[in-house]
């Protein structure tokens, strides 16, 4: 079994493939299976979330790409910005993941809130692919700053 106990920065290439659906990549310590079958570990940082082509360095050396797995989805598109932001505000109300995009959304697969977006005016369609939705709470460093003014709330980067 390969332990991975740290993320990779450097260029070398990926000896290894870690394909897994969003639920499993925001969990800091797990127990999967490498593309190639082998078992491997995770104990990475408390917090982290893994993203499609992070990598991480195994115990013995090996490079491991982490790729996201396709999963179920329901996405919305439209034209009128008003609407996307209606439905994105919905469903963050409810702590839902969303990943954004030019005039669209995309959520895991849920009937209830399929028909919640049907009802706000937006035609859901079943889809199959990665999902990387927003940061935002479930960011490193995330924190509800209830003791102190300057405490950070959201911590937002830059997407490739």
């Amino acid at each position: 079994m390969i332990v991975i106990v740290q993320r990779h920065t450097g260029t070398e290439p990926a000896q290894e493939r870690l394909v897994l659906p969003f639920d499993l990549r925001c969990r800091s310590r797990l127990r999967a299976r490498l593309a190639s079958g082998e078992e491997a570990g995770l104990f990475l940082e408390r917090g982290s979330v893994l993203r499609g082509g992070d990598r991480l360095r195994g115990n013995d050396g090996r490079i491991v790409e982490v790729v996201a797995a396709p999963e179920q989805l329901i996405e919305v598109r439209t034209d009128d910005i008003a609407l996307l932001a209606r439905a994105a505000y919905h469903l963050g109300n409810r702590h839902m993941p969303v990943q954004i995009g030019a005039g669209w959304l995309r959520l895991a697969a849920d009937s209830v809130l399929k028909t919640m977006l049907e009802g706000l005016g937006l035609e859901p369609a079943e889809i199959e692919g990665p999902f990387e939705p927003e940061a935002g709470a479930y960011a490193p460093g995330h924190q509800h700053g209830h003791s102190s003014a300057l405490s950070k709330i959201h911590q937002y980067g830059q997407r490739a």
